[in-house]
């Protein structure tokens, strides 16, 4: 059975080879270990080999990981990827240096108000619905702007670009589209003024799209960590 330093140095092929062939340098794409459902010891292992940024999607858990690791908490960095509801904010805010998720102004406004002043500006991505399905998370194409401009104006958090959870895809081409529409999108918001400079999308199955059409981070679970544990009862917010 693969080790985590052996999936981790596939995963990195993987991206390496995924640049040379999209034509970017290496340094442009960022690996996410998505470690949602894993034990604190995997995150310990992750980081261990080189590993410093974490994904979360449920926040009772990432606080119970968080405390686990507190003797490393300077060495990592959490990122939240998951839909966080308005009562959650403030341990977000306080506790998480990346929020990806963001698809409503009252989220972000709450962070803002709730980002403790002694830390630094909170990075966040507006989350984009790229399906346009009514049933799927993510603010609608037609109203990002809107909500990127109120969000880049807050205090306590930096703008730093868009996020989106696709359709699965069997093909490359397919793969490719949807992150084709988020790439467009952040075009578009940078052509209208905004300073952003991140694309968070791709996972274990469709990283290579992802890079071809110019993701920042890849958020990978799986391909690093293996199988996730039996599914636990969690709080999923």
């Amino acid at each position: 059975m693969a080790t985590l330093e052996h999936r981790l140095r596939d995963v990195h092929a993987r991206i390496d080879s995924a640049c040379i062939q999209a034509g970017r340098p290496r340094s442009a794409v960022q690996l996410l270990c998505v470690s949602k459902t894993q034990p604190a010891d995997a995150v310990r292992a992750a980081l261990a080999a080189g590993e410093h940024h974490f994904g979360e999607n449920y926040v009772q858990e990432a606080l119970d990981k968080m405390a686990a690791l507190a003797d490393l908490r300077a060495n990592l960095v959490w990122h939240l990827i998951g839909p966080l509801q308005s009562n959650k904010t403030r341990v977000v805010a306080e506790q998480f240096d990346w929020v990806h998720s963001v698809d409503r102004l009252k989220i972000a406004e709450r962070l803002s108000a709730q980002r403790p002043s002694h830390l630094p500006p909170l990075q966040v991505c507006l989350q984009l619905n790229v399906s346009g399905e009514a049933s799927k998370s993510g603010v609608a194409l037609a109203e990002l702007p809107e909500l990127a401009r109120a969000v880049a104006a807050l205090p306590g958090l930096r703008l730093r670009g868009l996020m989106s959870i696709p359709e699965p895809a069997a093909d490359l081409e397919s793969q490719r589209r949807p992150h084709h529409v988020l790439a467009q999108a952040l075009s578009d918001l940078r052509d209208g003024g905004l300073a952003l400079d991140t694309l968070s999308m791709g996972m274990s199955a469709d990283l290579e799209a992802a890079v071809l059409e110019g993701s920042s981070w890849v958020r990978i679970g799986s391909a690093v960590f293996g199988a996730r544990p039996a599914k636990q009862t969690m709080d999923a917010q």
